[in-house]
């Protein structure tokens, strides 16, 4: 499975190593404990409905992109710093990435899930 990114009809691969956290559970711990994560990594957080979605980086010692989406449009994206980072955004996912991973996708593009 990889996550790619449409844009202007170009498709580039975000992350080819993609993990996605589908208990509560999982959910709940996202990227803590984690001392880092590879370039070409995502951790894809799918949610039942569109809602407000928040992220932390409580103990998460490192920086990520975070990559909000509806129906695989991004509606938001920003840079989360290490320890005391905060995102808010509206979506049906979340996706957090190395931090540059995310660098070009933009409100309006098209993030999703790719089965190889």
């Amino acid at each position: 499975m990889r996550l790619v990114h449409d844009r202007d009809g170009t498709t580039t691969t975000l992350a080819s190593t993609v993990e996605v956290a589908e208990s509560r559970f999982a959910q709940a711990r996202g990227l803590m404990f984690r001392r880092s994560i590879p370039d070409d990594y995502a951790l894809v957080f799918p949610f039942a409905g569109v809602g407000s979605r928040s992220l932390h980086m409580l103990f998460v010692p490192f920086p990520i992109d975070a990559v909000w989406l509806r129906d695989d449009e991004v509606t938001k994206t920003t840079r989360l710093r290490a320890w005391t980072g905060l995102g808010w955004g509206r979506g049906d996912c979340v996706v957090e990435l190395p931090a540059g991973a995310a660098d070009g996708v933009e409100v309006g593009d098209r993030v999703r899930l790719v089965d190889d």
